[in-house]
């Protein structure tokens, strides 16, 4: 069986991605030194938020658009999750200064507020919007379920992780900003299956509902969780009596980031 490796929250931390990446075993440079994927069949998962606060989010896009095109022609895969800061430099470039109808904000302003890194929506270019634009909101990996977020926000989307997909394939293609900031207003959630009373039972209703065993997420740094220094988070979080585990390592507070290697359910 390949292995399945996952890295959380990326936010534009160009080269904590490289190092971890290395340390895997997953890259390396070849003479003129590019970074090229040496996982063979290998998976590699992002788990979305690519860009916002850190130096170089369209770095970040660009390595791993091409180390996706380089794992496909070995029989690896590279895939990604949209997360709401992917939507939210999606939505800075769609609509810009255009009003919100019912705010006296702009989705720039959103951005802005949210880590929103001007050099990124200065270089973001057309294919990259089309790759952004395509990524999946949810997937399942053997028996666990894969998301960005720690938010409910999917079940209002489809009855089942492809009919999700298509929902928000076909918003992110529209130019219905009402829809666009309905989605990044639920985007805001956080920390849905962590309560000690309901937690574990509203998570397993979640994966009742999409399947799998386990759901897998990013979206909250561990820090936030368990109150841990950034720099000293080296490995998921797993709660809500095991059915999530929280991989966002915080690379943006400080954290070095890790990478997780899902392991098969017996």
């Amino acid at each position: 069986m390949t292995a399945v490796h996952v890295i959380g929250d990326i936010h534009g931390e160009l080269e904590k991605l490289r190092n971890l990446l290395r340390g895997a075993g997953l890259i390396h440079k070849d003479k003129d030194d590019n970074e090229i994927w040496c996982g063979g069949q290998s998976t590699l998962w992002l788990m979305g938020d690519l860009v916002d606060h850190g130096p170089d989010g369209i770095g970040a896009v660009e390595l791993v658009m091409r180390l996706q095109h380089q794992a496909a022609q070995v029989g690896g895969r590279v895939r990604v999750l949209l997360g709401n800061h992917d939507m939210l430099l999606l939505a800075a470039h769609r609509f810009g200064t255009r009003p919100i109808p019912g705010s006296e904000k702009t989705c720039l302003d959103y951005w802005q507020e949210n880590g929103g890194q001007e050099t990124d929506l200065e270089r973001i270019m057309p294919a990259h919007v089309r790759w952004l634009s395509s990524l999946p909101a949810m997937s399942g990996e053997g028996e666990h379920l894969l998301a960005h977020a720690d938010a409910l926000l999917y079940i209002h989307y489809g009855q089942s992780v492809a009919q999700v997909n298509q929902s928000m394939t076909d918003l992110l293609q529209s130019d219905d900003i009402t829809s666009w900031d309905r989605l990044l207003d639920e985007f805001s959630e956080h920390q849905a299956f962590v309560d000690a009373t309901a937690g574990a039972g509203r998570a397993a209703v979640f994966l009742w509902h999409f399947g799998g065993r386990q759901l897998v997420h990013g979206h909250t740094p561990v820090t936030k969780l368990t109150g841990q220094p950034p720099e000293a988070v080296r490995e998921p979080l797993l709660y809500a009596g095991a059915h999530c585990l929280d991989v966002d390592p915080g690379m943006y507070l400080g954290g070095p980031g890790f990478v997780y290697r899902l392991p098969s359910f017996l």
